[in-house]
């Protein structure tokens, strides 16, 4: 049983869960100018963990019979046979379930907007099949992460600068992460005519390309932090340039790219980075 878990857990990716859920409670102390409350701390938990379950399981389940050609991708547990299909269901209906209750419970506005990350979510699979626009609509179904936070505090969808800038920079900041990603699957994506920046247009402008849209999510951030907290989030804008720096740093010759750097660069750097903007603006709201 326990080792069932451990296959549901791994198969949503959790650990990716727990460093994005930061970005919901970003919106929602910006909503609230302060503490919402433990009921709603819970509730925004529950839905954003259900969502991101729901995007993931239709990640999974939608892209399998690529995985199963994939090298890199073939010892998933669908492909693999480790999970069966029965049982991805059954996940997504749990995850339907838990998210679908939990933003009834926040409030009505949350609820009637709550089925377009869902609509964001089923699309994101299938446009690796057409367009390299893919990078950028897997930031979008993130990006709504803030604004999800700031109705659930305010019932409400009147979002001000700061909100707005964050959650179009968390757009560009996936976007640029996952290019970075991809360049793992770059010979498996051109032999299957699939798109992504790597893929399209070759690994160095792909690089150039996640560089420009990391840039241009710092000024974003900076902008929504500076104009909510003014100068008492230069400490954390400063760590995040610093850790923004390094992710570019340890992909940069391409030669020697490797799946080691590219994780640390995907995953470790990045968990960082929405660690620390999370908790620039929990010191910044309280200090």
């Amino acid at each position: 049983m326990l080792g069932k878990v451990r296959d549901y857990a791994d198969f949503v990716k959790i650990e990716h869960t727990l460093f994005a859920l930061p970005f919901a409670y970003i919106g929602a102390f910006l909503g609230a100018k302060g503490w919402f409350g433990f009921k709603t701390f819970v509730l925004i938990a529950l839905a954003f963990t259900g969502m991101r379950t729901i995007a993931m399981t239709l990640n999974r389940i939608i892209d399998r019979e690529i995985d199963a050609l994939n090298p890199r991708t073939a010892n998933r547990h669908l492909p693999s046979g480790k999970m069966t299909l029965r049982e991805a269901y059954m996940i997504l209906a749990f995850a339907f379930f838990v998210y679908f209750v939990s933003v009834y419970t926040i409030n009505r506005t949350a609820f009637i907007l709550s089925p377009i990350p869902i609509v964001t979510a089923y699309v994101y699979p299938y446009l690796k099949r057409f367009s390299p626009i893919c990078h950028h609509f897997l930031g979008l179904n993130l990006a709504f992460a803030p604004l999800g936070g700031w109705v659930a505090v305010r019932d409400s969808v009147d979002f001000d600068p700061s909100v707005l800038s964050i959650s179009v920079g968390v757009v560009l900041w996936v976007a640029g992460f996952d290019v970075i990603y991809a360049i793992q699957d770059l010979d498996f994506d051109r032999k299957m005519g699939l798109h992504s920046i790597c893929a399209d247009f070759g690994v160095k402008n792909a690089l150039i390309f996640s560089n420009v849209n990391h840039i241009i999510f710092f000024f974003l951030i900076a902008f929504g932090l500076i104009h909510e907290f003014g100068l008492k989030a230069s400490i954390g804008l400063i760590v995040i340039s610093a850790l923004l720096f390094y992710e570019h740093y340890i992909v940069r010759d391409i030669n020697r790219l490797n799946e080691k750097k590219i994780q640390i660069a995907f995953f470790n750097i990045n968990a960082l980075i929405s660690l620390t903007l999370f908790l620039t603006v929990l010191v910044c709201t309280f200090v």
